[in-house]
């Protein structure tokens, strides 16, 4: 009826509680057909995905997002064949799918599919869909692609001409462009955070350095007295304001790869640690000591030795 449509993907959905031997977590359990792998790319890591003759005899076979093994604290070489409860109910482990990361605030890596009809007998006890899922020929256009299904939805839930839908279509290119722009704005958002927070930083290094130099006026009388040179002096306040900047860029990593160690135990979150962020944070916070040192290094080479050795 909808020449345009490869593959159909209906889904109910709706969050359960599934427990694993001593460990109970809240994750999203998706009722779909056995087409659905395929229509979305999801690759298995273990095992297999249920087939349309368990479908049609709903049979309690559970297919787990990448993540869930961590969820549960369990190897997952060691969940496949084993039970695990939906809602009280003991449901097979037959697949793992591999991990796709997540996209916005949805992270499929943590969800769990079973076959649909068993979802509706046994979760929903009804027959509605949360949503369905369309394959589109890449030789049709979105738009008539689109009008087509509409067409047919307000046909099957019987609205009348002029009437609202009481359905939504979306396109999940136009949603995933979405996502992607949302998340250069948040980068541009994090960067522009980071880079005021690398100013007032070098302002309070800066002001640290002034008074510094204030303080040792006489100090830095003594060593051009003995011979000590304008560059001498300047580079030995550039290197103190540096090494400021160094060990609070230090600190600072071993604060964020401590909070990263902590959700990714406590919370089950994926943290990695990236060497080159680690290392290019540690080259801004260096970078930031020599230009903000630079002024007061200045002001210490030029200042005058007999001036300098008068200063009380």
């Amino acid at each position: 009826d909808m020449p345009s449509a490869i593959a159909v993907v209906p889904e109910t959905s709706g969050r359960s509680q599934i427990k694993f031997g001593n460990q109970n977590r809240n994750i999203n359990i998706v009722g779909t057909t056995p087409n659905f792998a395929d229509v979305y790319q999801y690759k298995l890591t273990y095992g297999r995905v249920f087939t349309a003759a368990e479908d049609a005899a709903k049979k309690r076979v559970v297919v787990l997002g990448g993540s869930v093994p961590g969820l549960l604290e369990v190897d997952p070489t060691m969940l496949l064949g084993e039970s695990l409860l939906i809602k009280g109910t003991s449901y097979q482990i037959i697949g793992i799918f591999e991990e796709k990361g997540s996209v916005g605030f949805s992270n499929t890596d943590e969800y769990a599919w079973i076959p649909l009809s068993t979802s509706q007998y046994r979760l929903t006890g009804n027959e509605d869909l949360d949503k369905i899922g369309i394959q589109i020929n890449p030789e049709v256009s979105m738009d008539n692609a689109i009008i087509d299904a509409e067409r047919i939805m307000r046909r099957e839930h019987q609205i009348i001409p002029g009437a609202k839908n009481d359905f939504s279509l979306s396109d999940r290119k136009q949603f995933l462009n979405m996502q992607q722009e949302a998340a250069e704005i948040f980068s541009y958002l994090l960067a522009g955070i980071a880079g005021i927070s690398l100013i007032v930083g070098g302002i309070g290094i800066m002001n640290i350095m002034l008074v510094t130099v204030t303080e040792r006026t006489r100090e830095i009388g003594i060593r051009k007295a003995l011979g000590a040179t304008r560059t001498s002096i300047m580079l030995q306040f550039l290197v103190e304001a540096m090494t400021l900047c160094i060990a609070g860029g230090l600190v600072g990593i071993a604060i964020g790869a401590t909070a990263a160690s902590l959700l990714a135990s406590l919370a089950g979150w994926s943290t990695p640690i990236s060497f080159e962020a680690v290392s290019i944070a540690f080259g801004f916070g260096a970078g930031v000591g020599l230009i903000f040192g630079m002024l007061p290094a200045r002001k210490a080479a030029r200042l005058d030795p007999i001036e300098a050795l008068r200063y009380e």
